[in-house]
């Protein structure tokens, strides 16, 4: 299996073999990120006619170009040639005014070597390394463009950052090496399945994969689909910005050569939804959502009508279906039997940490086991405390090849009876000190409620003073308790932190959108897809409830500097210890020392995890909470179909019931 440590586009032949496997041992067992190309990637208009050479690139290392042809003049050629188009593509995404022409930098950050005169792999590693820093953020700059990984210059500029805060929020991001196999290499299959955890990266891919389609397929029509109606909107507005930051060239033609919808669709519009095109397009017959019409029956259905036509061309050349966890597996059959060329098919490994099955059963193509959005240790910290690693009786475990999945290497000490499970490191994250703890535990004392507005405001005033740059935007702070207390708790906290610190609060479980210039406070329901530098997480008890600790992992995954979690230490006398101690470990060496639960216990977990997980349908729990609250029967309808669009199929009955009521109460002031 490749490492996603490293990506060849180049091609490989007996000349170069040698080297090439030499430079991939070394990314792999550096952990260096490093691409060998022979031509910039994401464009084909790109293209030499010298043969035998090759470009390596890796960050904090010069661009070296190494020739095996032995025909020095044309290589040459073929160095002035890359450089030229390098500096068009400089200007092209606006680096020229930070970086400056090649002239400036070429002699610091080009090394050439011609490999029949030489030991090729030795030279390059020993004479491209660059020791200045400065000169490293724009040979890193430079990896950026050819590799098609474009950073915004605007937000990462080509000085050096000063503080921890800006090193993070600055950070030149590459690609690795699966995510440009993904976008780059063309499969011979019907389906391409990418699937990986959530803040891997996966809808940016799709949007990256959808770029180069689009852009080198001029006459393909392309679907981009995904089952929440909301998600769908927010992507049909990102994709003209992404094409504009991507300087796309060609107009979006909107319903002729590009879709953007969500999945199922409405009666009276053919454009709606994907199931709705193809109905319109192939004559079938088109059904609504009821009780007794599931999407998956829906789609069954249409397949069996299609198989029947005598002639059923492909309408579309690709399809893309981001969050397939969401989809049965009718709905990707119907997509394949109507595309001509490849289905992309994105999904998470896992949407709860309790799903009965984490490693996938059709495995996927790529399997992306990086989340780039949090620190390895915040992310092993939330895995843990989320399955009860920490205590003796454990809520979840994991088979290994399903530890694997989620990015974990294993080592097994004293026959299995002990595992130390670590992450690879993430180069986002390698100018953060392991002396700063990625998570800090506060057990606050005393009266919770009101201590907790304390220390809530003496943690924000230290990151201040440790982050001079700090805005209300850096810092989201989640409750993830229910009931009333908690909606009392963030009036208090959005009162104390206006008059202490000056700050605009945005309480999100009542706008329901993240506002700018504010800081973020909301329960644990309106989380998904966002992300701060320091999150902070309140919670009176650690209950062991599935659902609860399933939102206590998402909770503190949503931080890419530091996770604040805040508990009662009376309430937690009892797990507090252990939670502590496995945290220093996580902090200090980087791992998850846990002894695995017996075959007796493993059986017992995976028991109750499937008895929970068989429980009402999405329409019986709404209706469950309709009644609970007093929805008017003649509401409901509005009610349902409004709560459907807005949190799709989500059977969190917490998220069901809030957002009932911010449906049901709007409604009824518009009907007033």
């Amino acid at each position: 299996m490749a490492s996603s440590f490293f990506f060849l586009q180049a091609d490989k032949n007996h000349t170069n073999q040698d080297f090439v496997d030499r430079v991939e041992h070394l990314a792999a067992e550096k952990k260096e990120q490093t691409y060998i190309i022979s031509r910039p990637l994401g464009d084909s208009r790109y293209s030499y006619p010298h043969e035998g050479a090759v470009v390596v690139l890796s960050p904090k290392r010069k661009l070296t170009f190494v020739d095996f042809s032995g025909n020095d003049e044309s290589f040459e050629d073929f160095v002035d040639d890359f450089l030229e188009d390098l500096g068009s593509i400089s200007d092209k995404y606006r680096y020229k005014d930070a970086i400056g022409r090649p002239r400036s930098w070429k002699s610091d950050l080009t090394l050439k070597i011609h490999a029949d005169d030489l030991d090729a792999f030795e030279t390059w590693q020993e004479e491209s390394v660059i020791a200045d820093p400065a000169k490293q953020r724009i040979a890193e700059l430079l990896v950026s463009l050819l590799t098609g990984s474009i950073n915004d210059i605007e937000r990462v500029k080509a000085d050096l950052p000063a503080s921890l805060l800006e090193k993070v929020k600055r950070k030149i991001l590459l690609f690795d090496g699966d995510q440009t196999r993904f976008i780059y290499e063309e499969r011979e299959s019907d389906v391409v399945r990418i699937q990986g955890l959530s803040g891997t990266g996966k809808t940016e891919l799709l949007l990256h994969k959808l770029r180069d389609l689009y852009v080198n397929s001029p006459s393909s029509r392309i679907a981009f689909t995904c089952h929440n109606r909301i998600l769908a909107d927010n992507l049909k507005r990102r994709i003209p910005d992404f094409f504009n930051f991507m300087k796309v060239e060609e107009q979006i033609e909107w319903e002729k050569r590009l879709w953007c919808f969500h999945a199922w669709g409405s009666a009276n519009s053919p454009n709606s939804g994907l199931y709705r095109l193809i109905c319109d397009r192939y004559d079938l017959e088109f059904e609504r959502y009821s009780v007794y019409m599931s999407f998956d029956r829906a789609c069954r259905q249409a397949l069996e009508e299609l198989k029947r036509l005598p002639n059923c061309e492909p309408y579309f050349d690709y399809i893309l279906i981001d969050e397939s966890q969401d989809f049965p597996d009718s709905f990707v059959e119907l997509c394949k039997l109507v595309t001509k060329e490849t289905v992309y098919v994105a999904g998470d490994i896992f949407q709860s940490i309790f799903d009965d099955n984490i490693a996938p059963t059709i495995e996927p193509d790529f399997l992306l086991s990086k989340c780039y959005r949090t620190d390895p240790r915040t992310l092993m910290f939330a895995h843990a405390i989320g399955m009860g690693l920490f205590e003796q009786q454990k809520l979840r475990w994991l088979e290994d090849d399903e530890w694997k999945a989620c990015g974990y290497v294993i080592t097994k000490r004293a026959h299995g009876s002990a595992y130390r499970l670590t992450r690879e490191p993430l180069r986002r994250f390698e100018d953060i000190d392991n002396s700063v703890p990625s998570v800090v535990v506060n057990a606050v004392q005393g009266e919770f409620w009101l201590a907790t507005i304390r220390h809530t405001i003496d943690t924000i005033k230290a990151l201040a003073n440790e982050h001079p740059s700090l805005t209300p935007d850096d810092v989201g702070i989640i409750l993830l308790d229910t009931g009333d207390v908690v909606y009392t708790l963030a009036d208090q906290l959005a009162i104390a932190i206006r008059r202490e610190l000056g700050w605009q609060v945005n309480k999100a479980h009542e706008t329901k959108r993240r506002e700018s210039n504010h800081l973020f406070i909301s329960n644990r329901n309106n989380v998904k897809g966002l992300e701060f530098p320091f999150v902070i997480c309140i919670s009176q008890k650690i209950s062991s409830g599935y659902k609860y600790r399933n939102a206590l992992y998402m909770t503190l995954t949503r931080s890419f500097l530091q996770s604040y979690l805040l508990v009662s230490d009376k309430e937690n006398a009892n797990i507090l210890p252990d939670v502590t101690s496995g945290l220093k470990s996580i902090n200090d060496e980087g791992c998850i020392e846990v002894s695995p639960p017996g075959i007796e216990e493993q059986a017992r977990i995976k028991t109750t995890i499937r008895a929970v997980s068989n429980q009402l349908s999405f329409f019986d729990m709404a209706e469950k909470i309709f009644d609970e609250i007093g929805v008017m029967p003649i509401m409901r309808e509005s009610v349902f179909d409004a709560l459907k669009k807005v949190i799709g199929e989500d059977l969190d009955e917490d998220n069901i019931r809030d957002t009932t009521r911010f449906i049901y109460r709007k409604m009824l002031r518009e009907k007033s």
